[in-house]
Order: structure tokens, then sequence, then C-alpha cells
């Protein structure tokens, strides 16, 4: 079956947890031997009903807090699809948390308190969710029971959020607005007698029902080599496959490649995968590329197609959200992690810093701290083969490390 991955974003006791929880409930999902200790738990914390925000709150200081601290992926299936959730954290301090789960997601569920409204935080998860291009974004009016699944509350937070979208630069292909009761189950798995006013789907039905582009044919195709083949055996002695991922698009038997860095080209003779022979290798298949010529092609080179290949750059701009206590530092040098290639760089300067609470541009700030969003120029000692974020996300991500603590520090988008 196929994979939806999904991330979940809020501010703090937005319900989150809870949400996962009962979806993972109503879809009989949770074993019995896990709901005994759910019973068991939530009796010791005192409370007189099942706390299925548990579930995902693994942490012991998550647990003692009520809140969540670190990303966890949980696992559900229906009989149409698989799901995999990232539960991120809600707290300011955690919003690099936040960027790194959502990172692979399709769907962004963005849970709203319904009696607080709009807050600070679901400024900086629109925006985040707007940065890594998710294509559907769903946003969830939690505790619907605590206003007493009052229509005219909902309508006017939907009127807000849409006010929010129109001062987005990314304006997502789908956006759906659906009132729940996390706590109840009301309109998750099932549409809610008590919400009658509200005429869509749960939110359940709404993601069985969401499409998306598993080929990747949108963007052009690349490959990345991890491993240069040679058996060098009797029956394989003058094997020489290319061994990777394609990150996006696609490639056939007969499709002339250019190689990159080298800029050599050639025809891909066969598409392998374990003994098994196929005309095609589409987005996120690992497989063994030969071609019918040999040119000069090691780990970390790139396969694309001639027309489309993507540019060499050694100096760029991106986007970057900063994830170390220590102040992102001009002039200082990284690593520049771009898939399986490092090599030096240096920030050579911070054009500007995002408010991501008004999307306003702060151009007299010259520094990025911890969570911070921002742009920079940076120049590699070595050029690397890019696509712009907005045109290719799959090649156009970066990581920036401490070569000395050896910690991330940035996650980067080329702009």
């Amino acid at each position: 079956m196929e994979v939806l991955r999904i991330t979940t974003s809020g501010s703090v006791d937005d319900g989150k947890s809870t949400l996962i929880g009962r979806l993972l409930y109503d879809t009989h999902s949770i074993p019995q031997d896990k709901m005994e200790a759910l019973h068991a738990a939530s009796k010791r914390k005192g409370l007189d009903f099942t706390d299925l925000s548990l579930l995902t709150d693994g942490l012991v200081a998550e647990r003692e807090q009520g809140i969540t601290i670190d990303v966890a992926h949980i696992y559900f299936s229906t009989p149409t699809r698989k799901y995999i959730i990232a539960d991120t954290p809600g707290h300011i301090e955690y919003t690099r948390n936040m960027v790194t789960g959502a990172s692979n997601a399709q769907v962004s569920l963005i849970l709203i308190d319904a009696r607080k409204g709009i807050v600070e935080q679901t400024y900086r998860h629109f925006f985040i969710a707007s940065l890594l291009r998710i294509p559907y974004l769903v946003v969830c009016v939690n505790k619907m029971d605590l206003v007493e699944y009052n229509e005219a509350r909902f309508n006017q937070i939907v009127e807000d959020f849409q006010a929010l979208i129109a001062s987005a630069s990314f304006k997502a292909p789908s956006i759906k607005f659906i009132p729940i009761s996390s706590l109840y189950g009301e309109n998750l798995a099932t549409r809610s007698e008590k919400i009658s006013w509200y005429s869509g789907e749960s939110l359940l039905e709404y993601l069985e029902q969401i499409t998306f582009d598993h080929a990747d044919n949108s963007h052009p195709a690349r490959f990345k080599v991890q491993s240069v083949i040679r058996p060098k055996t009797e029956a394989y002695h003058d094997f020489r496959g290319f061994a990777g991922k394609v990150v996006s698009g696609h490639f056939n038997v007969g499709d002339e490649i250019i190689s990159l860095p080298s800029q050599q080209k050639s025809r891909i003779k066969t598409i392998e995968q374990f003994e098994t022979q196929l005309t095609t290798a589409e987005a996120r298949q690992s497989v063994v590329i030969t071609l019918e010529d040999e040119i000069d092609t090691s780990r970390g080179s790139m396969f694309s197609k001639p027309e489309n290949a993507p540019a060499l750059l050694k100096e760029l701009s991106a986007q970057v959200c900063w994830m170390d206590q220590q102040k992102l530092v001009p002039g200082k040098a990284y690593l520049f992690q771009h898939g399986i290639n490092r090599v030096k760089a240096k920030v050579q300067q911070i054009e500007h810093v995002i408010d991501v609470t008004s999307n306003k541009i702060l151009e007299d700030k010259k520094e990025l701290g911890l969570n911070d969003i921002g742009k920079i120029t940076v120049k590699l000692a070595h050029p690397i083969f890019a696509d712009s974020y907005d045109a290719n996300p799959a090649n156009g991500a970066f990581i920036l490390i401490d070569e000395f603590s050896n910690s991330t520090v940035a996650v980067g988008f080329v702009s």
C-alpha cells in the first residue's frame, strides 16, 4: 500500500498528541496490552479518562510536563493506505525539531485551540509548512467541545487564517478546515453529530482521499551515485554499475544522461534491482544503472538528463533555519552537506532575517540565533550540482555542520 507522510504542529496544549492517539484508537491500531498500560498510566496520574496522548509522549520529561519535546514518528494503517505521522513539538524553543519532523511530509496538520484562535506559533508553523512547500495543509480547529461546538467561532478562525494565507508567498495547492474535538474523537475518524452544521469530511475521510504524484514526474530527473559496483568475479568480470537512488523524476532504459561534475554523456544500458531487470526507475527507488560507455563517474556524482541538468554552484543564496545555541557568524567556515557530498563552505553574509509572525523581512538584523530563519550567502570550496528548492525540493536542501563539534547547525534551502 502507498504511504502518506503527515506532520502535526500547533502551539502548546493544542492537543496534537491526543489527536494522534485518538486516530490510533479509532482505527483499532492500539494492541490490547498497550491499552491496558495506558489505562494504568492514566489512573496513576489521577485522571478519570484514558490519556491517549501518552502514546506519543514517550520521554519521561514529556509525560511529567504533559508536553511534546522531541519528534515522535507514529505508524498506523487503514484498508486503503499506510500512514506515518511526525508528532512535532509546539514550543518555540523546539522549532528546529518541527522543521526536521516536517521535512518529508506531504500533509501538514496545523492545530488551533478554538478558545485561543491564531497565536504566534500558528504563524511560525504555517511559515515553516510554506517554506518546506508541503502541498496539503489541514487546519484542525480543536477543542470545539470547550466552545460548545459554536459555528460562528469556527468561521471566525477560518476567516483569520485565510487572511494569513493571503499574505504568504507560497500557496499550498490544497487547504482544508475541519472543526474537531480530539479528546472525544469528534470529526476525526467519522463525522460528528454534535457538529451537524459542518458538511465536509472528517479528518480521516479527507486523508484517505488525498492523491499525490508517486512517480514525482513534475520534477527533473536526478540520480545520486552512492557506489560504483565492480564485482570482478568470473560471472561479472567486466560489470561496472552505479548504485544509488533516484531522488526525483524518472529514468528509462535508453535515456541519454549527463554525469556531473565530469559533464560526460552516455545512454542507460540497463536498470537493475537485485536480480530484476527494470525498464524504468522512479523517484525514491534504489537501483543499479549501467551505461553504454565508460565515463568518469564515482561516488558523489549525479546523473541527470542533458536538457534539464542542474547548475554547478560555487556560490549560492539560501534560506536557513538556525539550529545551534551558538549564533551564526558571517565569515566562519562550516561543512556544507548536500546529499552525500560534503564540502567546506564559508558564510559570506546574512542578507536578512525573517519575522515569521508577520512575514516581514528584517534587513537591519544581521545575526541568526537559535530557531531564527533568514537568508544567507554561502561560498563553497568546490562546486555542487543543486536545484533551487522551489524547482526541486529533493535536490535543493542541505545542512551546515560545525566541523569542530560535528553538530548540525542549520538546515537550508537553495534559493
